[in-house]
This record gives structure tokens, C-alpha cells and sequence, in this order.
């Protein structure tokens, strides 16, 4: 059984920072919501989390097949091309939505029937460790939520902000250029404007009533229930609003995830809490907490920027001068790192890390490729870069190349070679794994940027061009060849200490559990050219070969451990 008591001390002074006049109230109402969800989650367990640990990121829906739920499509695509190489699945919002491929929630609690149902997630959690997507920051305006507040009804009385004019926004940071408060018609005639960081689809939930953060902690403890051993928790940055702040990284935000982290550890300990906040790296971190307190993972958002940025250049030194400050949290934290995903390549995580120039040249490889760029507005009213909308592995190849295909292949193998080196545990995207190219044609038809890389893939089309089209067949392989390797390799541990070492600027590499048996060299040419590093050698993992010196060919890479003889 839980320790309650336990819990109760350990939230009880965040509880009083963020509800200072309803503490004790506030406190016996999640104590008792974290009782109710004991037994249901008595038979939760922590999953793999280690060298092995793989995550697999999709939607629900991202496969098709005529006449099949697409969750049972899902399943039938990773029992027959993936297996084992990953343990985890992503599955970004799988419940009834409006707006922004799943991200407009409209019942936080039921799956999208046009996904198919519980069932079906159950059934693949049966073979895979699941993370389930969290959107908390906000619900779609269909929502009952939100058509309750509309309505007045008391039971959502405080569920949404409708600022007054002494509320202060002229320090909000926003990720859109849309208008912060939008207006909605209530059925008694009267309009309402709330609050809508991510546009009008998308409404504000407000945490700074009480029954809202209790209504929160349900929904999240309820997806620990049907199966998530990981919850992403969406934009999350932007949970808590006050007056004359940027509402963004408040305390307030960082209480309720420390909350949210107590509660689990009471109820179902060995679940992992993901934070996504797509910022400045040293923003991002804060969501650490102390190691232990808050989250247990947090989006490596300067990753994927500066790994294009490597290739675009044909030099690793920004990549390298980062991730040589980047090293282990502790024993109950480490990073989720990622290259591609739903969302494009975020160029806010690069502040202090590029200059304006290196951030032009990924801003000049997208548009050359056909991809679009996406604006947030500044607190001063301007507008910068927010993140490009590219296809990851398309935007790694020189718009003059005269075989992108093979030059998608070769460069995405080495990028991800990077992802599966770094300290923390990889997500590979499916359309990375499957080798995809942007689809430009949805991103036009839809009007939507993101759509470029989130294209439905018919599953027996998909199977037949694994046969058949070079470009899928050797990136799945290349990958499922990096996957399987990495996990037989200690070295490559999430809690593993990481050194870079600068050898040439056209190479990253990175030395992991150093001074130990397991010790581990990634090395990997980022150019063009044919880089020599006469002092590595070892024996390559991913190839067995023994190298005395080694030579890498343009955009090659190895994996080195001492030879048996040395």
C-alpha cells in the first residue's frame, strides 16, 4: 500500500504555495484522489530504463489499412518491421479531438473511437512499454470543459482565465503569432475572452482552481491506469498564468509538477513524468528540479538544431562545445533525446548556442528543401524563428545533391548514430525509421506547416516499398542494425558519464562510461570529407572489425570498445 502519510508531507508545502487560503482542503483532496487510484495501479511497473531503452514515436493513427482500427494497424506494423529493437511507444494524443492533429482535446478520458479503444492500447502495451501524450495545458473549445464554463454551470466555475483589465500580459511569452485571448459567444448572449496560448481551437485550462488541478491529476493518473509507464507532459511550460510574468517556467508550474512526480512515487513509483518545453536549454533543465523531484525526463531540445546544424556545416563544433557541458542528472532522471518529431526543429532551444548567421543557414537548408518556417511573437511585439517544418532526414541533404535519396540514407544513419550516443535514452521518429520524405503535398492541401511531416503511411504500401524503395529499406535496416547494437553495449547506459573530445572539427565525438569495463567510443564524421583520427582504435561494435587507427569515410561513423588484446 501507498504511504500516504508520506505524501502528504511531501506535498503539503506545495500545495500551501500554490493555494495559500485552501491548503488543508486542497492537500485532503488530493491525498484522498491519490487513495482512490491506489488499487487500481497496484499492479502499475516501472519499465526497461536502461542501454536497451528505445522509444518508438507515432500517432495512433499514423498507419492505415482498409478496414482495420488504426491502433491494431500500429500494432500489426511494429510486430512486423520493428520488434524488439525498440521498448517503448510514444503515442502522441490518442483521444477525441478538434484541431492540430490530436492536440485540441476534447475528452481528456476516452480514446478517439475513429483510433479504436482502451482495449486496443491495451493489447499493445502488451508487447511494448507505453508513453501516453498529457495535453494539460489546454482543452479544444468543443470541449465539455469549456462549453460548461461558457454556460456558467458551477461544476467548471474558475476552469478557464477570462483576464480582467488589471491583468498584465504585456510580459507574455508566446510560441504563435495568433492573439492571445480569443472571443466566445455564451448561451446567455453575452461573449467571454479567454485565454489561448496556442490559438483559438486551443482554450487555457486555469491550475489556480483547485478543482482544476485535482481534475488534472485524475486524467494523468488514469493513464498510469490503462498502461503509460511514461507521460508526456504537453507544453507544459505554459501551465500557470499571473499577472505582470512571462507565464512561462512560473513556480507555480514547477510546484505542480513536483506534485504531479509525489504522487506517482506514492501510487505507482517507476512511472516517468516527460516534460515538453521547447525552449533555451537552460530553461529547459529546470525541469529537473533537484534529480529527483520533478521530472524524470526532459526533452533534449538543442539536439536536433544543433545535429543539422553539424551536417549543413560540415563541422560539429557547436555540437560539441554543448554537449561537452552536458553529462548525467542522477539516479532518477536523465534526457529524452530526439532528432525528428510531430512538431519541427525548434530554434528557440539555440539561443546562446548559435549565432544569428549558423540559426540563417538551417533557416536557408529549409526553405531549399521545400519546408516552411514557423514565427513566434516576442514580448516586444517582433517576431523571430520558432521552428522550421522539415522532414529531418531531407533537410540534412544539400538542395544540389544529385542523389538525395541515398544522401537521406547515408547522412540520417550518422545523425542517428549521434542520438543513439549521447547521454539519456533515444526516440526515433517513425518517419525516420521508415525513411520518409516530406510530404508537401499534405503541408500545402492542408495549409497546416507541421503536416509535412506527419503523413499517414498506407501499412501494405509501406511493407511493399520496404521490398522495393532503397531509401525505406536501408534506413530501417541501418536502424535496427544502431538499435540492436547499442543495447548489448553498458556503455551506452542513461546514467553513464559522457566526455566529448575535440579531435577534428569535422567529427563529434563522445566518450561514454569512461575508465570502466563498458567504456565506449562514438565516433562520427559529419562531413563530406574523409576524416582520419589516428588516436582511436578498438574494436568497431558495429561492425567487429578491429581498427587500429581510425579512418572514417565521408559521413561514416563507428562505435569503438577496447580490443580483446589491448
Amino acid at each position: 500500500m501507498p504511504d500516504l502519510d508520506r505524501l502528504r508531507e511531501r506535498i503539503a508545502p506545495l500545495v500551501a504555495t500554490l493555494y495559500p487560503e485552501q491548503a488543508a482542503a486542497v492537500l485532503d483532496d488530493l491525498v484522498r484522489l491519490a487513495a482512490r487510484w491506489a488499487e487500481p495501479l497496484a499492479a502499475a511497473g516501472p519499465a526497461r530504463w536502461d542501454e536497451g531503452t528505445a522509444y518508438l514515436i507515432t500517432y495512433g493513427g499514423s498507419f492505415h489499412r482498409d478496414g482495420e482500427v488504426p491502433l491494431r494497424t500500429l500494432s500489426g506494423v511494429l510486430h512486423a518491421h520493428v520488434g524488439d529493437v525498440v521498448t517503448d511507444v510514444h503515442l502522441l494524443p490518442i483521444y477525441p479531438w478538434t484541431s492540430d492533429d490530436g492536440f485540441g482535446v476534447t475528452d481528456h478520458r476516452q480514446v478517439d473511437p475513429a483510433l479504436g479503444t482502451w482495449d486496443d492500447i491495451a493489447a499493445l502495451h502488451e508487447e511494448y512499454a507505453l508513453a501516453l501524450d498529457f495535453v494539460a495545458n489546454h482543452v479544444s473549445s468543443s470541449s465539455p470543459w469549456f462549453r460548461g464554463w461558457l454556460a456558467r454551470d458551477p461544476r467548471y466555475a474558475g476552469y478557464f482565465l477570462e483576464p480582467g483589465p488589471d491583468f498584465d500580459v504585456s510580459h507574455v511569452v508566446r510560441p504563435r503569432t495568433t492573439p492571445l485571448l480569443h472571443t466566445y459567444p455564451r448561451p446567455d448572449g453575452t461573449v467571454a475572452r479567454a485565454w489561448t496560448t496556442f490559438g483559438d481551437d486551443q482554450v487555457d485550462v486555469d491550475p489556480r482552481t483547485p478543482a482544476v488541478l485535482l481534475d488534472l491529476t485524475d486524467v494523468l493518473l488514469g493513464y498510469v491506469a490503462h498502461g503509460a509507464t511514461t507521460v508526456r507532459l504537453d507544453a507544459i511550460g505554459y501551465l500557470w498564468k499571473e499577472s505582470g510574468t512571462s507565464c512561462l517556467h512560473l513556480p507555480q508550474t514547477h510546484a505542480v509538477i513536483r506534485i504531479w512526480r509525489a504522487v506517482l512515487d506514492a501510487v505507482a513509483p517507476g512511472t516517468r513524468l516527460l516534460t515538453e518545453t521547447n525552449v533555451p536549454h537552460a530553461d529547459n533543465i529546470t525541469y529537473f528540479g533537484d534529480g529527483s523531484d520533478e521530472a524524470h525526463m526532459v526533452y533534449q531540445f538543442a539536439l536536433p538544431p544543433l545535429v543539422l546544424h553539424a551536417f549543413v556545416t560540415g563541422r560539429a563544433t557547436a555540437l560539441a562545445r554543448w554537449a561537452d557541458g552536458i553529462g548525467p542528472v542522477g539516479p532518477a532522471a536523465t534526457w529524452f533525446n530526439f532528432l525528428a518529431s510531430h512538431d519541427g526543429i525548434g530554434l528557440r532551444p539555440t539561443v546562446g548556442l548559435l549565432s544569428d548567421a549558423d540559426r540563417d543557414l538551417l533557416v536557408e537548408r529549409t526553405r531549399a528543401r521545400g519546408g516552411r518556417v514557423s514565427m513566434a511573437r516576442r514580448p516586444d511585439g517582433t517576431e523571430g524563428v520558432y521552428e522550421l517544418n522539415t522532414n529531418f532526414l531531407d533537410a540534412l541533404v544539400d538542395p544540389a545533391d544529385p542523389d538525395p535519396d541515398a544522401s537521406a540514407v547515408v547522412r540520417g544513419l550518422a545523425a542517428h548514430a549521434i542520438l543513439l550516443s549521447v547521454v539519456g535514452v533515444p526516440a526515433v521518429y517513425y518517419h525516420s525509421l521508415f525513411g520518409s520524405g516530406q510530404d508537401e503535398e499534405g503541408m500545402q492541401h492542408s495549409g497546416i506547416a507541421r503536416r509535412i511531416n506527419r503523413e499517414v503511411l498506407d501499412a501494405d504500401r509501406l511493407a511493399a516499398e520496404l521490398a522495393g524503395v532503397p531509401r525505406r529499406a536501408r534506413m530501417l535496416a541501418g536502424l535496427r542494425h544502431l538499435l540492436s547494437v547499442r543495447r548489448t553495449q553498458p556503455g551506452f547506459s542513461p546514467f553513464a558519464d559522457q566526455s566529448v573530445e575535440v579531435l577534428d572539427e569535422r567529427a563529434f565525438v563522445v566518450r561514454r562510461a569512461a575508465g570502466t569495463p563498458h567504456e565506449i567510443v562514438a565516433a562520427v564524421n559529419v562531413s563530406d570529407e574523409v576524416v582520419d583520427l589516428p588516436s582511436l582504435s578498438g574494436t568497431d561494435v558495429l561492425t567487429g572489425e578491429t581498427v587500429a587507427a581510425l579512418r572514417l569515410p565521408p559521413h561514416g561513423y563507428a562505435w569503438l570498445v577496447a580490443a580483446p588484446d589491448a
